[in-house]
């Protein structure tokens, strides 16, 4: 179950040459791939790309009807495995993931399959997870792009222009035996537009022909003497052949007036956030008829020598945008006009913030800057770029903080809540985190988690803490990371090496920071996926002997019962502890259609929620901070004489009841009480609630 169902949306992949197709970025890329023949589709979900796999797990009898083959892959490094297919069939394929921690993960498959080329398209789609926005370590794909010498497209924002990069790069990873990446940020997989669709087409060659027609190519695995001739036919082969197709497909383009003495260059994807500025100077319009000679590039990599070349040509200066760092489109853009003896000065990064996002006001600024530097006369502009009239000006203390944490009601809590009260008991402990929403922990009210390494990693994180007298490390993972990566490289190296940690996986039954989607040890049932292997089967299968799981981590009582015993047991070796409950937004996505349609047809059904009563809660606020869910606040209190507020549960409340078992674990006092609300009462509901009505009446 995803976060989001495409049933409706994914009808519109059926459109046929003519139509027009109105829709979001990621929609429109995969109706691209089917349009340019892609045989086999592979990935791993991951914002801002997560929706592209969505979108085809949803579209799988289309997919069957032509002949595409399509698989969630079990990690970014088998996504790109895939692209084996490729190197010595015809076969088009495609795969995707979240960069650059997808990309790192698959760094090692993604040099192979560079080095020795494709026969057959490849094509890798990342979501550039770059800015404020962002939920990772701020890095470019350009890097990777470099290293491997991988052509990098980074496509205007608009669909035409990403749906036209997408079949032209399938074309250009044929035609220079390279596979090529396909850059797609935040914005640019969530805007609407519209395009003329063509008719989707069946793949040529399909995996199925391949597996049917074997070919064997030593020259293309990377082994001595192959991989020393790889590299020169990256640089004298593939390389020109690449440049030789972005430049006759006029790949790259130009907006606004030819000649002029100042000129700027952009990556393709920061076009629309750029004309937006100019917008604002009076320098453009909405479709882009800028007054200033304008070089999109489209393909950030390679740079085609000629076109800059041609574009710098009699300018005095130019401005490259150029978002993160390093600098390496400045740098490469000063290369070559040097070795052309061309005088025109690049500027960047030095009016240009070296890091964070380029929005339309840094962007705007920078513009100013650069314009009253250069004292262009004939574009007239104010000192400093001008905000929209009725835009407020806001600073950083004027926007509310809104950090990041656990939703209302999810399973991950009590867990922590647990913890918190056994090292209350035990001391502090290290805790190695992971990539996941239980990184949540590490923020108030828990505090808890000193590091985090990577996907699954969590387990390996802690493996340097040996015990010796000292206390267990902790090391965290949820159920994605386990199966992504933490099973191998976490819990199998904490066996072989003998480690004497403790490692909680937390089983809330989805791959749940990435949107949901099924995972091998999901209860539900996919017609699609196997799934229903629990993961303290493989946990024992791997060599733990130490296993407890626990199916309810709402029993605060029980998980802090069941840590303790895993942190004081004198059993020697690894021990992990599977702690199991549904995703609570995943619960609610399946089970609020359910109520409300028995509402509807008139069935009885119960919503339990919980409350404090204001006369007896003290205003400690001991319960808030051991468990800190957004549904549990404060208010005035009632009682004219004691000025503390005291503890209240709001309308978000969804019922997990974690702030009574809180309440109990730690002896707090009385003040919860559970509601049931009973919609479609029967007979004994109203009679039992007349009898209760009247005993209150009575005992008041």
């Amino acid at each position: 179950m995803a976060e989001r169902s495409f049933k409706a949306e994914v009808e519109q992949l059926r459109l046929s040459a003519g139509q027009e197709f109105r829709g979001e970025g990621i929609l429109a890329v995969t109706k691209a791939l089917l349009q340019a023949g892609v045989a086999y589709v592979g990935g791993y979900q991951g914002a801002p790309i997560s929706h592209l796999m969505d979108v085809f797990a949803d579209a799988a009898d289309l997919l069957k009807e032509l002949g595409v083959h399509f698989e969630t892959s079990a990690s970014e490094a088998a996504a790109a495995a895939m692209c084996a297919a490729s190197v010595n069939y015809p076969l088009r394929g495609a795969v995707a993931w979240k960069s650059v921690v997808g990309t790192n993960v698959a760094s090692d498959a993604l040099s192979n399959v560079a080095s020795g080329g494709v026969t057959g398209g490849v094509m890798v789609i990342v979501g550039e997870d770059y800015g404020e926005g962002s939920s990772i370590m701020q890095e470019r794909t350009h890097a990777f792009a470099m290293k491997s010498q991988m052509w990098l497209l980074d496509p205007r924002p608009n669909l035409p222009s990403i749906v036209g990069m997408v079949e032209k790069g399938f074309e250009l990873s044929e035609a220079s035996h390279t596979p090529v990446m396909l850059e797609l940020r935040v914005r640019a997989c969530h805007v609407h537009g519209r395009f003329i669709a063509k008719d989707n087409v069946p793949p040529r060659f399909t995996v199925q022909h391949a597996a049917n027609d074997p070919v064997r190519d030593t020259e293309r695995i990377v082994l001595p003497p192959a991989n020393f001739l790889h590299e020169r036919e990256k640089i004298e082969s593939r390389w020109p052949a690449a440049v030789r197709f972005v430049q006759d497909n006029k790949l790259n383009e130009h907006f606004g007036p030819k000649d002029g003495e100042i000129g700027i260059i952009v990556q393709g994807g920061l076009f629309n956030t750029l004309n937006r500025a100019l917008e604002l100077m009076d320098l453009s319009d909405v479709y882009g008829n800028a007054k200033l000679p304008v070089y999109v590039l489209n393909v950030t990599y390679p740079l085609i020598p000629d076109e800059v070349r041609d574009f710098c040509a009699g300018k005095r200066a130019v401005l490259i945008v150029e978002e993160g760092q390093p600098e390496f489109i400045e740098h490469e853009l000063n290369t070559i006009l040097r070795r052309a003896d061309l005088q025109t000065r690049i500027v960047g990064k030095e009016i240009l913030p070296r890091a964070g996002e380029y929005t339309a006001q840094v962007l705007g600024d920078g513009l100013a800057k650069f314009l009253g530097t250069e004292k262009q006369a004939a574009v007239p502009v104010s000192a400093s770029a001008p905000r929209p009239p009725s835009a407020p000006v806001l600073t950083a203390l004027d926007v509310p903080q809104r950090p990041a944490g656990f939703c209302t009601g999810c399973p991950e809590r009590p867990l922590f809540t647990a913890l918190k009260l056994v090292q209350r008991e035990l001391g502090q402990h290290h805790v190695s985190a992971d990539i996941g929403c239980h990184l949540f922990s590490i923020l108030p009210p828990f505090n808890i988690g000193n590091t985090t390494m990577g996907y699954g990693l969590g387990t390996a994180g802690a493996s340097a803490f040996r015990r010796q007298d000292g206390k267990r490390p902790i090391a965290v993972m949820g159920d994605g990371g386990f199966w992504h990566n933490g099973l191998t490289s976490g819990i199998g190296n904490a066996v072989f090496n003998r480690d004497d940690s403790l490692t909680i996986v937390v089983d809330n039954g989805y791959s749940a920071a990435t949107g949901g989607q099924d995972l091998l040890s999901s209860d539900a049932a996919n017609d699609n996926r196997s799934t229903r292997h629990a993961i303290e089967t493989a946990v024992r299968g791997i060599g733990v002997t130490w296993v407890k799981a626990i199916d309810d981590t709402y029993d605060v009582l029980r998980m802090r019962d069941t840590l303790r015993q895993a942190l004081t047991s004198k059993d020697r070796g690894p021990k992990v502890i599977v702690a199991q409950s549904e995703c609570m937004l995943n619960k609610q996505r399946r089970t609020r259609p359910l109520f409300a349609k028995a509402v509807k047809d008139g069935r009885r059904a119960i919503r339990e929620r919980f409350g404090v009563d204001a006369e007896t809660c003290t205003g400690d606020h001991a319960c808030i901070r051991l468990s800190g869910c957004p549904s549990l606040t404060i208010k005035p209190n009632p009682d004219p004489l004691k000025s503390d507020p005291v503890a209240h549960v709001d309308n978000s409340c969804v019922g997990c009841g974690l702030c009574g078992e809180v309440s109990h674990a730690e002896v707090l006092c009385p003040s919860f009480y559970k509601v049931q609300i009973v919609f479609n009462p029967n007979w004994w509901d109203r009679a039992t609630a007349a009898v209760r009505a009247r005993v209150i009446g009575w005992l008041r």
